[in-house]
C-alpha cells in the first residue's frame, strides 16, 4: 500500500475540509437546535459529490473508491461536530453502494439518482425492539405473494425515519422468510401501511432516530437485493462498508478536538505559564494524539482492503478485511470519546458550555460506544471469531 495521496486524492481532501470550515462548522449549532441538516447543506454536499459517493456515475454518484470516501467522511467528521452529518453521509455512501452493487436495474435507476441528488434518503433497517445485533431473534418477515414481497413487523432505533418522510426515500430492510433465511429489501417509507415514531436522543439531533412498523407492506419483488433467503450476507457486507467510514468520521472529531485543545492550552495561563507546559496535559495530548494516528492509518487500510479484494470479489483475504474493519470500529469511537472528554477537561468549567462547543462531539459520538452500526461488544465478538476460531463464539 502507497500511503501518498494522488494529486487528485489530495485536491478532493482539501475541498472537502474546506467545504466543513465554512459550511458544517457554521451551520453545526443550527443543525443540533433544528433537529435537521437544511436543504442548502445536503445541496452544497450532493454539488460536491458527496452523497452516495461510490454509486456507479450511471446512477448519479462519483464512483468513489473506499478510500477516497474514507477521506471524506474524515472531513465531515471533523466538519459537523455534532456527526449528524457524518451519520447521513455514511448511510448513503454505504448502503447506496450496497444497493448499486445487489439491486436490480429498475430500482438502482429508481432509487440511486435523487439519492445521490440529496433529494432522497436511504438508510438501514435492521434492529429490532427485542434486539439489535442477534438477528437470529429477528420477528419481521418477507413473504412472497405473486410479484410481491408482504413485510411485517417492526423496526427500532433506526437512523433516518422522518428524512426518508420529508425528502422521500426509505430503508434497506433486513426480513426473515419462511425457511429462516433472510430476505433484503428496499421498502419506501410511503408505502402503505408503515407507521413512523421518532424517539428523542441525547445528541446527533441533526439526523432523526426512531421505529418503523411494517403492517402487511406490499413491496415489489423488484426491490430484492441478492437472492432470495441470502439477504444476510448482503446486509453484513453493508455493514462492514459503513463501518469503516463510522471509525473516519469519529477520526475527524477526535482531530477536530485535539486541534481545539492544543490552540487552547498554547495560550491559557496558569500559574504565570501556558497550560500546555504543564506535562500532565502535555504527555496526555501526546498519548491521545498517538492513539488517533494509529487508528487513522489502520481505518485508511480497511478502505484499501476493501478497494483491493471486496470490491474485487477476492473472496482470500476475507479474515484479514473483517478483522481490520472490526478493529477501527471498535477503536475510533473510543479514542474520538476520550479526546473529547479530555479536552472539556483542560477547558475546566469552560468546556462544560455549549459556547465553546465540545459537548457537541462529547453527545454525537456516544452512539457509536453505545451501538450505531454495530455495537463495541459485537466488534469484539468478531476479532474474537476471526483470531481463536468459531468455536470460540460465546453463542451457536
Amino acid at each position: 500500500m502507497d500511503f501518498r495521496l494522488s494529486d487528485e486524492e489530495t485536491a478532493f481532501q482539501e475541498a472537502v475540509r474546506r467545504f466543513g470550515d465554512r459550511v458544517l462548522r457554521t451551520h453545526e449549532a443550527k443543525i443540533d437546535a433544528d433537529g435537521r441538516i437544511p436543504p442548502e447543506v445536503l445541496a452544497a454536499m450532493a454539488d460536491l459529490g458527496l452523497l452516495a459517493m461510490p454509486v456507479p456515475t450511471e446512477y448519479g454518484g462519483m464512483g468513489a473508491s473506499a478510500v477516497l470516501t474514507e477521506i471524506a467522511a474524515e472531513e465531515i467528521g471533523r466538519g459537523d461536530f455534532s456527526m449528524a452529518t457524518a451519520v447521513f453521509f455514511l448511510l448513503e455512501a454505504g448502503w447506496g453502494h450496497i444497493l448499486a452493487r445487489h439491486g436490480t436495474e429498475e430500482t438502482k435507476r429508481e432509487v440511486l439518482p435523487p439519492v445521490c441528488g440529496g433529494k432522497a434518503f436511504l438508510g438501514i433497517a435492521t434492529t429490532e425492539p427485542g434486539g439489535g445485533s442477534d438477528l437470529a431473534a429477528m420477528r419481521t418477515t418477507a413473504r412472497p405473494d405473486g410479484d410481491s414481497f408482504v413485510l411485517h413487523g417492526e423496526k427500532s432505533f433506526i437512523s433516518g425515519v422522518e428524512e426518508a418522510k420529508s425528502l422521500g426515500g426509505g430503508h434497506l430492510t433486513l426480513a426473515k422468510d419462511s425457511t429462516g433465511g433472510f430476505d433484503f429489501l428496499y421498502v419506501p417509507t410511503s408505502t402503505a401501511g408503515i407507521a413512523t415514531q421518532r424517539f428523542h436522543n441525547m445528541g446527533r439531533m441533526g439526523i432523526s432516530t426512531g421505529g418503523l412498523t411494517y403492517q402487511d407492506v406490499r413491496v415489489p419483488a423488484r426491490n430484492l437485493l441478492g437472492k432470495p433467503g441470502k439477504g444476510f450476507g448482503v446486509a453484513m457486507e453493508g455493514f462492514e462498508f459503513a463501518r469503516t467510514f463510522v471509525a473516519a468520521a469519529c477520526i475527524g472529531a477526535a482531530e477536530r478536538a485535539l486541534e481545539t485543545g492544543m490552540a487552547y492550552i498554547r495560550e491559557r495561563p496558569a500559574f504565570g505559564q501556558p497550560l500546555g507546559k504543564f506535562e500532565g496535559i502535555q504527555f496526555e495530548l501526546v498519548d491521545l494524539w498517538t492513539q488517533v494516528e494509529a487508528i487513522k492509518w489502520q481505518c485508511r487500510r480497511a478502505a484499501w482492503l476493501h478497494d483491493t479484494y471486496t470490491l474485487m470479489g477476492d473472496s482470500s483475504h476475507r479474515s484479514e478485511v473483517e478483522r481490520t474493519v472490526a478493529a477501527v470500529k471498535l477503536g475510533a469511537p473510543q479514542i474520538a470519546f476520550e479526546c473529547v472528554k479530555r479536552v472539556m477537561m483542560w477547558y475546566g468549567a469552560a468546556g462544560y458550555t455549549k459556547e465553546v462547543g465540545l459537548e457537541l462531539g462529547f453527545r454525537g459520538i456516544m452512539s457509536y460506544l453505545v451501538g450505531a452500526e454495530g455495537g463495541l461488544n459485537i466488534m469484539r465478538i468478531i476479532l474474537g471469531r476471526e483470531l481463536l476460531g468459531k468455536e470460540f463464539l460465546p453463542y451457536k
